[in-house]
């Protein structure tokens, strides 16, 4: 696939993804604006990376440090939290929103300062203390388990409370919602549910004190399933595949 074609193809599904998203809100009754699309990158390559943000994705996600400093040594990282303005040329904002291991926070760091993933409070005093160390602030989703799954990480539902008390205390961190995947299934209605929970158990964590006012977005809903989440009350998607059909992303690589 040329370069011409790539873009072309890679526009066509950045737009059928933006317009199933507004439809999604239209069919509650949301702004579609108060929801914000995250281009998963893991498995494209620089190229088709840098063509979405030429096409106006401001916001860039990966699931490994490794790859997302690569990424972003390649196309620049804006020094942005989650709600700063950027710039149409700026560098993408970037998402760490796979599993953070804490002897990778300092190089997460050093590219990011958003993370979809804060599972556990060893985790966050780790962030504490290298946030704190470069006078930065991160952030933050907590993680849930949403269905308790051993393949998945993610804090157990139970220990939602506790958790966000312990982030709520690190004065380098700031909480803005919560983050969660339902068990695969090849029906995007199967995950509705466990959408529905997660937005229940962020109004018990907002009614009970838990979280401040500020902590009132949903990271949640993928390729599969971004439009049904939407309708739960999702804030941010995390669409990957969705946004690459139609191009063979290994020949883009090489070519």
């Amino acid at each position: 696939m040329n370069t011409d074609r790539l873009n072309a193809q890679l526009r066509a599904n950045l737009d059928q993804v933006r317009a199933r998203m507004a439809e999604a809100c239209r069919r509650v009754g949301r702004d579609p604006g108060e929801v914000r699309l995250v281009a998963v990158t893991k498995y494209a390559d620089e190229h088709t990376a840098r063509a979405l943000r030429d096409a106006g994705v401001a916001d860039l996600g990966e699931n490994r440090v490794q790859q997302l400093a690569t990424r972003a040594a390649a196309l620049g990282a804006a020094p942005a939290g989650l709600f700063d303005p950027l710039p149409a040329d700026a560098a993408p904002r970037w998402h760490m929103v796979g599993h953070l291991q804490r002897n990778k926070v300092r190089a997460w760091l050093s590219h990011s300062r958003i993370l979809h993933a804060l599972d556990s409070e060893r985790l966050a005093q780790e962030i504490e203390k290298q946030a704190a160390g470069r006078d930065l602030v991160v952030d933050a989703f907590l993680e849930l388990n949403l269905a308790g799954e051993d393949s998945k990480t993610g804090a157990p539902i139970d220990q939602a409370a506790p958790l966000a008390e312990a982030v709520g205390r690190c004065g380098h961190i700031r909480l803005h919602g919560l983050m969660g995947m339902p068990p695969y299934s090849p029906d995007p209605e199967a995950a509705r549910p466990y959408f529905a929970r997660l937005r229940e158990l962020l109004e018990q964590l907002r009614r009970s004190g838990a979280v401040g006012p500020q902590c009132r977005h949903l990271s949640m809903g993928m390729s599969g399933d971004y439009p049904v989440a939407i309708e739960e009350g999702a804030t941010f998607v995390r669409v990957g595949a969705a946004l690459f059909a139609g191009i063979d992303l290994r020949r883009a690589a090489s070519e």
